[in-house]
Formats: structure tokens, C-alpha cells, sequence
């Protein structure tokens, strides 16, 4: 199959399975687990620990034996985790599921992208990681409905559903997908821990010749420090700060499913504006546009926290969903352009979502502790957290200059 099209594909049926199941995850973790907010970011935390462990390791996998094994690998592991956490509804085994499926992740985070990387060539991929990225919002919106009707049976079965079926996405990638530009390293390399030094060491002599992907690295840090309390807290901010509208006819359930569905359609607006509005092959239009999305995520979240109506909550919420989602491709296709060394490419991707996942380990129990609390607090901390970011990305502007 055309590599082109079959990370479109993959984009956007990996994002329907996980909108089917994140649509209801957190209220299934409020509501039947009965999380409370510390527990909740807890469960975040181990996730995050299990990518900080594994990322690297993965991401040498990807770059030295096959980027498609490492993809195939994650996607059956990540449905192992779901099909666990849905199946029993007790603290301890959510967690357990969090190791399996956060490992599952760190197959595919960094390995995607270079893949496709490799297949079409570094100047197409940033335009593919913008449609992706829109694939991605589409399957995630069409999953909405299928979400909320199983979710109106039990809260859990979306969560089972979609774990069965990323278990035959792996499936379906076993037989279609190609890797015709990628070269393996030579087997008389393949010791697994020279490899992984090798690797490593090509990574830091990478950084030490583009050394604005160290600016980028903090930036990824203090992304990872804000997160964490953001997203596993702000269903809880709504359940309990806010009255939902028509809650005596609508249930639970169908509220999230049309919160998710407005965020996604504004994400995939965002999206299209950036992908037409933004030079992806140079560092310097990417760098300002990362600098303004930032700033607004701040005070976004700062207006999200303190909001007294809710539907100027909702209204600030969809607002940071479209400003979350223009940043990811936009961070990535940046990478790409400053990382000259392809057989680095996934680890380098593999080290930043490493470093995103050591800032949500640290924050993120901090936060949550602090929501048991005040949630309206921990969500302000949360944004106070991301502000350095701000003149992390002026340094990181000045920097690119002259730079493709």
C-alpha cells in the first residue's frame, strides 16, 4: 500500500479506537472506579513513568532493527491495556493497565513519524503530519456516537471495544504495511546495548549540532509539567464545580460525548488554518506561531480555572482543545527539520516524548494533590507552570534563525 496513504489510514483509525474509549475513560474512572482527584492523576503518573522508562529503549528499536515491528508491537500492547482496564474496575488493576498500554505507546511514539519519515522523504513529511494530524480529529469525532450509544449500556464497554479492535489494527498493519526506506543497522552492530549506546550517543551529537533542540527539550519538560493535572482533572473540574445543563433528561455520558465532539471539529478547524497558514519547511513561521499558541493555552487554562458560568468554561475548553492540537503537528514537523541524521530520527522523537513524560511524573501528583483540595486551584497552578515556555520559545526563535 502507498506509505502515504496508509499513515492517513493509520492516523485515522488509531484516533477513532481511542476516541471511542477516551470519550468515556474519564468518566468511567470517576463514576465506576470512583477515583478521587489524586488518585486520578496518580493513574496519569504510572502511564508517564511507564513512557519514561521505555521510550528511549523503544525508540532505539525503531531506529537500529524495524520501525513497522515497533508500530505493530505498540498497537497490540496498548489493546492489551484497555481491554484490562474495562474489563475490572478497581484501582490497582486501572493501574496495571496504564503500564501496559503506556508501553504499548512508546512503540509507536517517535517510530510513526519517522517512518513515515523515511518513506516519503523529510521535506513531504511535514505537510503528511499536518493531514494526519486532520485525519486523526475526523476518526476521533466519528467515533463519538458509537462511544456514547455503548457507553449508555455500560460505561466500560466503548473502553473493551476499542482495546479488541487496536489488537486487529496491528493486524491489518501486519499485512499492508511496507518499509522500503528504511535501512537496518548491519547485524554484526546488534548488540543490544552497544546498539542502544550508539543510538544515544548519535542522538547527543545531534543535539550538540542543532543545539536549539535543547530549547525545544525544556520546552517539552515544562508541556509535561502542566499537562498531567489538565487532563485527568478537568472532567472532575466540571462534575463537581458546575451544574450540567438538562442533567434530569441527558445523561452523563452523552454531555462528554458532545464536549468531545465540539473540541474535535474546533481541533480540526485549528488544524486546517495552520497547515494552510504555516511554513512547515522553515523554522522561524513555526517557531511564532508555538510562541502565540502558547501564550494562549495560558490564559485560556487560567480562564478555564477561575470560570463561574459553565458555559463559559465549556466555551474556554473547546478554545484550549484547538490550540492543543495546531501544537503537536507544528512541534514535530520542527523537529524534523533540525534532525539531519535520520537513523536518529525516532530516538530524538522518542527523547522529547521522554521528556514530556518526566515533567507530567513530576507535576502531575503535585496537582493532583492539590486538587483534592481546590480543583479550580490545581488547574491555575497548572497553567502558572506552563507560562516559562514564553520565553523559552523567544530563545528558541532567536536561535532559528538562518536555520531551514
Amino acid at each position: 500500500m502507498n506509505p502515504y496513504h496508509l499513515y492517513l489510514i493509520l492516523e485515522f483509525v488509531a484516533s477513532l479506537l481511542f476516541s471511542l474509549i477516551f470519550t468515556v475513560n474519564l468518566l468511567y474512572q470517576v463514576t465506576v472506579v470512583e477515583l478521587s482527584p489524586l488518585q486520578l492523576v496518580l493513574v496519569g503518573t504510572i502511564l508517564e513513568t511507564s513512557v519514561f522508562l521505555f521510550e528511549v529503549p523503544t525508540g532505539v528499536l525503531a531506529d537500529v532493527k524495524s520501525r513497522r515491528l515497533s508500530i505493530i508491537i505498540g498497537y497490540v500492547l496498548i489493546g492489551i491495556g484497555f481491554v484490562v482496564e474495562g474489563s475490572y474496575p478497581v484501582f490497582g488493576v486501572v493501574a496495571l493497565s496504564q503500564v501496559i498500554w503506556g508501553l504499548g505507546y512508546t512503540f509507536t511514539s517517535g517510530a510513526t513519524q519517522a517512518w513515515i519519515a523515511d518513506e516519503i522523504g523529510e521535506r513531504r513529511a511535514g505537510q503528511a503530519y499536518m493531514r494526519g494530524a486532520q485525519a486523526a480529529r475526523v476518526g476521533s469525532l466519528l467515533a463519538i456516537p458509537a462511544s456514547v450509544a455503548l457507553g449508555t449500556i455500560a460505561i466500560q464497554v466503548p473502553i473493551v471495544a476499542g482495546g479488541g479492535l487496536m489488537i486487529a489494527l496491528a493486524l491489518f498493519l501486519a499485512l499492508t504495511m511496507p518499509e522500503s526506506g528504511f535501512a537496518p543497522q548491519p547485524s554484526e552492530l546488534r548488540t543490544p546495548w552497544g546498539l542502544m549506546a550508539k543510538t544515544v550517543g548519535d542522538a547527543r551529537h545531534q543535539i550538540r549540532r542543532q543545539p536549539v533542540l535543547l530549547v525545544l527539550l525544556a520546552i517539552a519538560l515544562f508541556y509535561g509539567l502542566y499537562s498531567e493535572g489538565f487532563d485527568r482533572l478537568w472532567a472532575a473540574h466540571l462534575l463537581e464545580n458546575f451544574v450540567l445543563p438538562g442533567m434530569d433528561v441527558v445523561e452523563p455520558v452523552a454531555w462528554f460525548g458532545l464536549i468531545r465532539a465540539v473540541t474535535l471539529l474546533g481541533s480540526l478547524a485549528a488544524t486546517e488554518v495552520a497547515r494552510r497558514r504555516v511554513d512547515t519547511e522553515h523554522a522561524q513561521p513555526i517557531a511564532r506561531v508555538l510562541l502565540l499558541n502558547a501564550g494562549g493555552i495560558v490564559l485560556a487554562l487560567l480562564g478555564f480555572a477561575f470560570a463561574r458560568s459553565f458555559w463559559v468554561a465549556i466555551v474556554l475548553y473547546w478554545l484550549l482543545g484547538a490550540l492543543r492540537s495546531v501544537a503537536e503537528p507544528l512541534q514535530t514537523a520542527w523537529y524534523n527539520l533540525l534532525i539531519d541524521k535520520p537513523d536518529v530520527r525516532a530516538t530524538m522523537f522518542s527523547l522529547s516524548g521522554q521528556v514530556d513524560a518526566v515533567g507530567q511524573v513530576a507535576g502531575g501528583p503535585v496537582v493532583g494533590a492539590i486538587g483534592n483540595t481546590s480543583l479550580r486551584m490545581a488547574l491555575s497552578v497548572s497553567a502558572l507552570i506552563l507560562s516559562p515556555v514564553l520565553p523559552l520559545y523567544g530563545v528558541a526563535l532567536r536561535r532559528s534563525r538562518g536555520q531551514r
